[in-house]
C-alpha cells in the first residue's frame, strides 16, 4: 500500500495506525521543538502547541501528563488557527483544516487533523523555522504510518510457530510484540525498500525462517572466536572444500547477491530462527543463539549493517568485559565470535556476530522479557511501588557504576536490557546486551583496552549525555509511565524512588562530579529523532534537547 492510497482505504487498522501517527508526531514535536521553545502549556487536561510560523495551535486531551513530556495522548489532534496569527504564511503551509461543526464538543472551531496533514504541517513549521526543506520526511512518517496499519491488521493473534516451551516462547513474544515502536521517533515503523519483502522478515508478524548460508573461500575469511564451534548447533550446511560456512540474513542475500564468483550461495538450511525487535539480530531458540547480522535496509534513523570496527570491537569488548566485575544480579549476553568475507564492501555486507543466549540466565520457575515490552502497555502488578523499587535498585547503580566506576558506557534503553522475573512476577535480575552501542569514557579509563577500536570512545561529555538519554529518559522514564498508566496518579512517587536510588549511587562512588547535576536539578537530555530526521543527519550526529528533570532539586 502506497501512503497515497491509505486514507482512501481506512479500515480499523488503518485508522489505529492513523490516530498512532499523529500521536507520535506531536509527542516529538512537544519534546523537540515546541517545550524547548516555550511554545507549549498544558491547561485542563489538554496539550496545546503553537506553530507559531503558520499562526496555528495544535491540541490533543491526555491521559496522563507526564513530567519528563512523555504524556500519554487520548482522541485526535485538533488544529485551530492562533488567537493572533502571523502577518505572514511561508508559501509552503498547508490550508488549515476545516473546523468542526458546532456541538461536537470541540473548542474554538477547531478540526481534527490526520496522520498526513499534521506531517505536513510540522514539515511546513520545520522549513520556515530551520531554513531547510526535507523532501522525504513526509513519506517517511506515511510510510511508517502504513506499515504499522499492515502490522495491526496482518499479526498473528498467537504465535504460529512455537517452540512447545513457555519460558522461550514468552521471550521471543516479548521480542516480537513491539508493534508500535518507538514513541519519540517520527516514523518508527519506516523501512526503506519494497513492504512486500519486509514484511517476511517482520518480527511483529511473529516470522520464522531459516538463515542463508554462504561458502567463503579460506583465504578470504575474517573472523574471531569460535565461530565454527558456536554455529555447529544450528545445523548448517556442508561447506564445499577448502571453504567456511557464514550464516547470512536471507534478506540480506535478496538486496546484495554475492557478486564475487568465489563466494557461493548455499540457500536456506538449519534450524529456524526468531528476528528479535531490532529486525536484524535473529534469535535461534533450539540452540539459544543469537546472530546479529547485516541488512542493508534503512530502519528508522539508521542502515543497519555491521561496520568492520564493530565486527572485530564486539569481541575485544567481550574480552575486555569479561575483567569488568557486575552485580550478582546481573548478567551480560556475550559477543565472543564474528564471522565475515575479507573483501571491500563485502566485509560490511555479510559480517554476523555471534551472540551468546539466555537460558544460562534463567533458574527453574523463572521467565524473561524484553524490558521494552513491559513498557509498550499499561503495567499492572499488585503493588508497583515495591515492584518499582526492587526494578530501579537492580538497574541504576549497575549502569552508573559501569560508567563511573569503570568507564563502561552501556546503552540501557528499553532494548537492551531483558528482565529475568520471578514466578510472581517480580524482577530478579536484568541482562544487558549489544556491544555494538557499548562506549568507554576516556575520563575514566586508566588506558585503551587492547584491541578495542578508537570508535568506541566516548568524551566526557558523550558518556554523560548518553547514559542520562539511555537510562532516565528512555529507559526509566518509558517504564514508569507504563506504570502510571496502570496504577494512574503514581508516576511522582515513581521518580521519588529513583532519586533515593541516585542518591546512594551517588555516596557510594564516592560524590562524583557527573552525578551533582542530576540530584540538584539540571535538566535531563533527550535524543531529538524528529530533528535528525529533518536534517537527514547520521545518527551519530543526533542532537540533543532538555527535558525537565523530574529528580527534584536538592533540598
Amino acid at each position: 500500500m502506497t501512503p497515497q492510497t491509505a486514507e482512501a482505504t481506512a479500515g480499523p487498522a488503518e485508522r489505529a495506525a492513523d490516530l498512532a501517527t499523529t500521536h507520535t508526531l506531536l509527542s516529538c514535536y512537544l519534546r523537540e521543538v515546541a517545550a524547548p521553545d516555550g511554545a507549549a502549556e498544558t491547561v485542563g487536561g489538554q496539550l496545546r502547541v503553537r506553530l507559531p510560523h503558520l499562526g496555528l495551535t495544535l491540541s490533543c486531551r491526555l491521559a496522563r501528563v507526564s513530567p519528563v513530556l512523555a504524556h500519554r495522548y487520548v482522541g485526535p489532534v485538533r488544529c485551530r488557527p492562533a488567537a493572533a496569527p502571523v502577518a505572514r504564511r511561508h508559501p509552503a503551509v498547508p490550508d488549515p483544516p476545516a473546523a468542526d461543526t458546532p456541538g461536537d464538543g470541540s473548542t474554538d472551531a477547531d478540526g481534527p487533523v490526520d496522520g498526513a496533514q499534521l506531517a505536513r504541517l510540522l514539515a511546513a513549521e520545520l522549513t520556515a523555522r530551520t531554513g531547510l526543506t526535507n523532501d522525504e520526511f513526509v513519506e517517511q512518517v506515511l510510510g511508517s504510518r502504513d506499515a504499522l496499519a499492515t502490522l495491526l491488521r496482518q499479526r498473528p493473534s498467537n504465535d504460529p510457530t512455537p517452540t512447545g516451551d513457555p519460558v522461550v516462547d514468552d521471550y521471543v513474544d516479548s521480542e516480537q510484540c513491539l508493534v508500535h515502536g518507538h514513541p519519540h521517533h517520527p516514523s518508527p515503523k519506516w523501512r526503506s525498500g519494497d513492504p512486500a519483502s519486509w514484511r517476511r522478515y517482520a518480527p511483529e508478524l511473529r516470522s520464522s525462517f531459516r538463515l542463508d548460508w554462504l561458502a567463503v573461500p579460506a583465504d578470504l575469511v575474517a573472523g574471531d572466536g569460535p565461530v565454527d564451534e558456536l554455529i555447529a548447533p544450528l545445523d548448517p550446511p556442508d561447506a564445499p572444500p577448502g571453504h567456511h560456512l557464514l550464516p547470512v540474513h536471507p534478506w540480506q542475500l535478496d538486496l546484495m547477491p554475492p557478486t564475487d564468483p568465489r563466494l557461493r550461495r548455499l540457500g536456506p538450511a538449519g534450524v529456524p530462527v526468531r528476528p528479535t525487535a531490532s529486525v536484524r539480530t535473529l534469535y535461534a531458540p533450539s540452540v539459544d543463539l543469537f546472530l546479529k547480522t547485516s541488512l542493508h535496509i534503512r530502519i528508522t534513523n539508521c542502515l543497519r549493517k555491521n561496520a568492520r570496527y564493530e565486527l572485530t570491537g564486539a569481541v575485544a569488548l567481550t574480552r575486555f568485559l569479561s575483567g569488568v566485575p557486575l552485580p550478582a544480579r546481573v548478567g551480560l549476553l556475550r559477543e565472543p565470535g564474528y564471522r565475515t568475507v575479507d573483501l571491500p564492501g563485502a566485509d560490511e555486507a555479510y559480517g554476523t556476530i555471534l551472540r551468546t543466549g539466555v537460558r544460562e540466565h534463567l533458574r527453574p520457575g523463572e521467565r524473561m522479557v524484553l524490558a521494552a515490552a513491559l513498557a509498550s502497555a499499561p503495567l499492572t502488578v499488585p503493588d508497583p511501588f515495591d515492584w518499582w523499587r526492587v526494578y530501579v535498585e537492580l538497574l541504576v547503580p549497575t549502569v552508573l557504576r559501569l560508567w563511573l566506576g569503570h568507564g563502561v558506557v552501556h546503552e540501557a534503553h528499553l532494548q537492551n536490557v531483558l528482565v529475568v522475573l520471578d514466578p510472581d512476577g517480580r524482577p530478579v535480575r536484568l541482562i544487558l546486551r549489544d556491544l555494538e552501542g557499548l562506549k568507554l569514557d576516556l575520563g575514566r579509563l586508566a588506558a585503551w583496552p587492547d584491541r578495542v577500536p578508537r570508535q568506541a570512545a566516548y568524551t566526557p561529555a558523550q558518556a554523560a549525555r548518553r547514559v542520562v538519554y539511555c537510562l532516565f529518559v528512555n529507559h526509566l522514564a518509558g517504564l514508569a509511565g507504563a506504570l502510571a498508566d496502570g496504577h494512574p496518579g503514581t508516576e511522582p512517587r515513581l521518580w521519588q524512588t529513583v532519586r533515593r536510588a541516585v542518591e546512594a549511587a551517588y555516596a557510594q562512588l564516592g560524590e562524583p562530579a557527573e552525578l551533582a547535576p542530576l540530584l540538584h536539578g539540571a535538566p535531563l537530555t533527550a535524543k531529538a529523532n524528529l530533528l535528525v530526521r529533518w536534517h537527514r543527519a547520521a545518527d551519530q550526529q543526533a542532537p540533543y534537547v532538555e527535558v525537565p528533570n523530574p529528580l527534584g532539586g536538592a533540598g
